[in-house]
Parts: structure tokens; sequence; C-alpha cells
């Protein structure tokens, strides 16, 4: 049994008195309707929290036109991107349900899709709130949804962030173009979108554009770190797999290079990278990265490989200011809320959303608290972010606070000097991650 909490210490008598006042259980009772994901739960760390702003959403669909593209070198690519934003407040008006559906485990006999809803507490397409604020573009996984992330999206829209997810339209996974149509389209569409919205919702005095970030998960991972400026290596195994050399062009030193690029890129976040293992960057292409970079990574990650991949990507990104948070145990299920009812049926639907050992809600608040910390400090410049950030201890289960008595059992760490327990997290609730953080190397500009 665990400790006994003071003031909690209900025996087992009153407890049985209290059950027998309550009356009967009823099976038939309805259960508590699912929480909004991007609301954190409360033992998530001080940042994980909402913002002041209502969030409204909306889906924008863009055409760009005479796209290079497997099937049809010049056509029109056409891509849903769905915005979620800082809003004006709508009384009585009823939240999002976001839908989608993903893949169902490969057979003989092709299985649909598995379709699933998410709560939300966005309205679509409500007023947007005065103001123009910073531009995050957000790149999903492989054959994913973006609604899967909106407990990423929502929460920063709540914190004063434009949030644009491109819906990429992978093909499936059962189509031989698949693989080399999304490292030739994925930094592409993220360059493009990035563009597109950079002028148009500047245009209508939504963002500032010269506060642009980015983040990737998985796939998007990549694909944001190509944008950012990684050099793609036409000689890694997986560039060869494009046909007829489209990606040559934009590999180091190619001809169409900066069409891959974002401008105005002031952070990047990679979620569980793919690229490292089949050295897609080569063996520095990942220092043509200045924009500071947080990467996010389980150490038990069997589907892109943690050393090769976000491991290796925190030692050779040596242009940028760059930081790596370690979920010690955890797999590449980082990118997803928790799994909806829908999903919960099979093993293989229900590891799309979950980590076979961290508890998803906790591990997403912890991911709110330091995404917040950075996208605050490098992007809106606030600088009051780095004591969240800049750890004493890299194990945060060594951080210590010798809080004084009758400090609160869910009172915040202050950070140094007066702890090194991680600032903003409870205590006891800082265990098993990992913060690692390098400065660019010496003569990098500024």
């Amino acid at each position: 049994m665990g400790r006994i909490r003071q003031g909690r210490n209900l025996t087992l008598h009153a407890l049985l008195l209290a059950l027998c006042a309550a009356g009967p259980l009823d099976a038939a009772a309805p259960s508590i309707a699912p929480e909004p994901p991007s609301r954190p739960v409360v033992d998530s760390p001080e940042l994980a929290k909402l913002g002041a702003y209502p969030v409204g959403v909306r889906t924008l669909n863009l055409v760009e036109h005479d796209a290079v593209d497997l099937a049809a070198p010049h056509k029109d690519r056409h891509l849903a991107v769905d915005l979620w934003y800082p809003a004006k407040p709508v009384p009585g008006a009823k939240p999002e349900t976001y839908r989608a559906s993903l893949q169902s485990e490969p057979s003989a006999s092709t299985p649909p899709p598995v379709s699933f809803a998410i709560p939300g507490l966005a309205v679509r397409n409500a007023p947007s709130a005065p103001g123009r604020y910073p531009l995050v573009v957000v790149s999903h996984g492989r054959s994913n949804a973006t609604i899967a992330l909106s407990w990423l999206t929502e929460n920063l829209a709540s914190k004063g962030y434009v949030v644009a997810a491109i819906r990429h339209e992978d093909l499936p996974r059962t189509d031989p173009t698949e693989a080399p149509e999304m490292l030739l389209r994925r930094p592409l569409d993220i360059a493009f979108v990035t563009r597109t919205l950079q002028e148009s919702l500047d245009r209508e005095g939504l963002i500032n554009p010269q506060l642009t970030a980015l983040i990737g998960y998985s796939m998007g991972g990549y694909g944001v770190l190509t944008a950012a400026g990684a050099g793609l290596d036409k000689q890694s195994a997986a560039a060869k797999i494009v046909p007829g050399a489209l990606l040559d062009p934009y590999t180091s030193g190619g001809a169409q290079q900066d069409a891959i690029r974002v401008r105005n890129l002031k952070a990047v976040v990679a979620i569980a990278p793919w690229g490292g293992s089949v050295a897609m960057w080569g063996t520095a292409g990942m220092s043509g990265i200045s924009a500071p970079l947080f990467l996010i990574a389980g150490d038990h990650d069997h589907s892109v490989d943690y050393g090769t991949g976000a491991r290796n990507i925190l030692e050779t990104a040596t242009g940028s200011r760059r930081y790596l948070l370690t979920f010690l145990g955890a797999g590449h299920a980082l990118g997803f809320g928790p799994a909806p009812a829908e999903m919960r049926h099979k093993v293989w639907d229900v590891s799309w959303f979950e980590d076979p050992v961290w508890r998803k809600e906790r591990l997403i608040g912890i991911s709110l608290h330091m995404i917040t910390a950075f996208l605050d400090r490098f992007v809106k410049g606030d600088e009051s972010r780095a004591a969240y950030l800049d750890v004493t201890v890299p194990e945060s289960s060594t951080g210590r606070w010798p809080a004084p008595a009758g400090t609160p059992f869910d009172a915040l760490s202050p950070g140094p000097p007066a702890a090194t327990l991680w600032k903003g997290f409870q205590r006891d609730y800082a265990e098993n991650l990992e913060l690692l953080q390098r400065a660019p190397a010496a003569g990098t500009p500024p």
C-alpha cells in the first residue's frame, strides 16, 4: 500500500458507512463524458494548463499549383489545413467534436479504416480575438490524422498561438509509392503551407509572420527538420527510393534546396522524429538548422530508433540551441492524445494512441508544459521561461526540493536556487525523465 497522506486516512468502517449512505451501485449509470485532451489532468506540471483565450477552429483548403508529384510531376496539389486560433467568446456555442479514421491492421482481407471521435473545446468558425499571434505549423505522422494532435493544437491556441495542422493525405500503406511520396512531399507541403499562411493570415491581420514555429511528429518530424534547414543527403538509402531523381533538386546543394526551407523560423519541435536510422540528412545535414530545436522521444521507440534518431540529432544539429526530453521507457506513440473509446478494442488500434508504459494523460501534460516553455521563450521572447528549460539536473528523478513545513502536497517546485526539482513540477511527479541541452557550436551566427 502507498503512504497514508494527512487528512486522507479514511477508516474502513467510515468508508463502508459512506457507501451504504450512497445507496446501491447502479450498473446502468452513465459513464462520465470524456474531457477534451487539450485540458490537462490535475497532476500535469505548471505550464500545461490552458491559456486565457477561448479557441476557434476552421478548415482551409489550399492549392499548390504545378506541384512536384510522383504520379504526375506537374499537377495541382490540394491540401486541407485545420486552423486553431485565439477566439472571442461565443456564449452557448457547442464545442467541436472531431471525427476521423485510421488504417486498420493490415491483413489479407484489407479491413476498412476505424472511425473515432475526440471531444474538443474549440468552437467552429468562432470570430478571432483581436491581435496578431505567432504561427505554428504542425505536421502529423505517417497515415495519421490532424485531430489526433488536438491535445496540442487546442492547448497552444488557448495560449495565444495560431496553429495550422496539415492534412497530408498520405497514400495507403499498401500502396508501393507511399514511402517515396512521403519523402518527397512532406517537407514541400510544410514549406508551401507555411509560406501561404504567412502571407494570407498576415493580410487577414491574424498572425505576425515574423514569428513562425514548426512542430512535427514521426514522419512529420522528418518534414519539419528538413524544412528547418537540415540538408537531405541524396545518397541516403531512403532518398534513393524516390524515382526519377525527383528529390535531388531539394537535397544539399540542389538547385531547389530553398523550396523546402521555411523563412522567419524561430523554433522547431520534433516529436519522435523519423529519418535518423536511414541517415536521411547524412553526416552533416543537421548542422543546417539554426532555429532553436526541442526534441521529444522515448528511449524504447521501436518504430524510429532512439540512438540514431533523436539522440543523434541532439549531437549533430550543431548550428542550433537544442534540447532533448526523453521519456524513459516510452515508445513511439508520443504524438497522439488518449485513445478514444472506438480505438480500444484491438491492440493495433490502441497502439496508435497509447504507450505501453506511460499513462498518456501524464505524458501529454509533461509535453504541453515543456513545449509551452520552449515556444514562449524562443517565439514570444519570454525569457522567464528559461528557468523551466535550463534545468540544473538532467535526470528528473535526482531533483530535490527541501520545501518548508506546511507546503501543500500539490505545490509546484520553484526551481533553482531553492530546488533542483524541475521548475513547475509537483513533488513526486518528476520521475523517469531526462532533459539534455546543447549550445550552438562556437562561431555559429546568432
